[in-house]
């Protein structure tokens, strides 16, 4: 008797639209208001939002399909990251580095305005603005997140590794990132996180 043969998954035909509804994918899932606990600087400028919209008032969602969980196969998505500000932030996704820290990612701007904020655990920092037709490809080992500059829904179709899963914590224990996205007038800038601390791999 040879080899057993691998099992071969079934091809899934998506249908993704520009405002990120995506039909054949396996779930979907809603970060609300009230998840978002600890994310933006102002503090006071949250609890009046969280006041004036209730925690359950959406923030972003995710579609995504997946065929299996191990290395090889992709999962596929899209982000949808609604507009505001909360202080002087723009909205934002919680961000993450893989928890297998070399796998990749590509992000495809379907739709609106946004920024990708990236940083390494060595002292790198980028930020990649994103209008439809622009992507970006993430490398491993860089921690990101999305962020919404525009006035209109941010939507964002990505791919990676199935067997990459997120590490979340790695923002919230450094005191968010070293960065934030903050309004300018008619635009957006970069300015300094004054409570950054440091990723627990470089203190």
């Amino acid at each position: 008797m040879g080899d057993p043969q691998p099992t071969i998954d079934q091809p899934v035909r998506l249908e993704i639209d520009p405002n990120g509804e995506m039909t054949g994918g396996s779930r979907r899932y809603d970060k609300l208001l009230g998840d978002l606990e600890g994310l933006y600087r102002d503090e006071d400028a949250y609890r009046a939002l969280l006041a004036e919209r209730g925690a359950d008032a959406l923030m972003y969602y995710v579609y995504d399909q997946r065929y299996q969980e191990g290395p090889g196969a992709l999962i596929v998505g899209t982000s949808t990251l609604l507009p505001g500000t909360v202080g002087d932030e723009y909205a934002m996704t919680r961000g993450h580095l893989h928890a297998i820290s070399d796998r990749a990612e590509l992000y495809y701007c379907l739709s609106g305005h946004g920024v990708m904020l990236l940083d390494t655990i060595d002292g790198r920092s980028e930020a990649v603005e994103l209008t439809p037709g622009a992507a970006v490809n993430v490398p491993g080992e860089w921690i990101h997140r999305s962020v919404n500059v525009g006035d209109e829904p941010f939507v964002t179709l990505f791919s990676y590794a199935a067997d990459a899963g997120q590490d979340y914590g790695i923002i919230a224990d450094a005191g968010g990132m070293r960065t934030r996205i903050v309004t300018d007038g008619d635009g957006w800038k970069q300015v300094p996180n004054p409570t950054h601390v440091g990723y627990a791999r470089e203190r």
